[in-house]
């Protein structure tokens, strides 16, 4: 299977200093982005859930599933790199290595997601 950098490596590449939003919770840019290199923090409603720093890291993905708008915040925290995908849907239909990362990235989240809500039940 080619890495998602490998089906990525034509497509347009943008830059964003740190601190600077790459996308904004509630706005449509019908775009996913895949992260060359750099870190990021991903926010809902103002509050830091996660961080993203490995090359291959999807993001718009949700908001491009789902047809709605970004439901987080991804901020720079440092100088990083995605290359842009205008057309997401086409693209994941037309490559099904790159639809089978984002579901495998999809899963991860969820799991991640599952376990803190299995610990915080039995805190409380």
């Amino acid at each position: 299977m080619s890495s998602i950098l490998q089906l990525v490596a034509t497509r347009p590449v943008r830059k964003f200093a740190a601190g600077e939003v790459v996308m904004q919770q509630g706005d449509r840019t019908g775009r996913m982005l895949v992260l060359i290199d750099g870190e990021v923090e991903i926010l809902r409603d103002n509050v830091q859930v996660a961080k993203a720093a490995t090359p291959g890291g999807v993001f718009g993905e949700m908001s491009v599933l789902m047809d709605c708008p970004h439901t987080a915040t991804v901020r720079a925290l440092r100088p990083s790199s995605f290359a842009v995908i205008e057309n997401p849907l086409e693209f994941l239909l037309a490559t099904p290595e790159a639809s089978l990362h984002v579901a495998t990235l999809l899963a991860q989240r969820l799991d991640s997601l599952s376990q803190f809500v299995s610990i915080v039940k039995r805190q409380y």
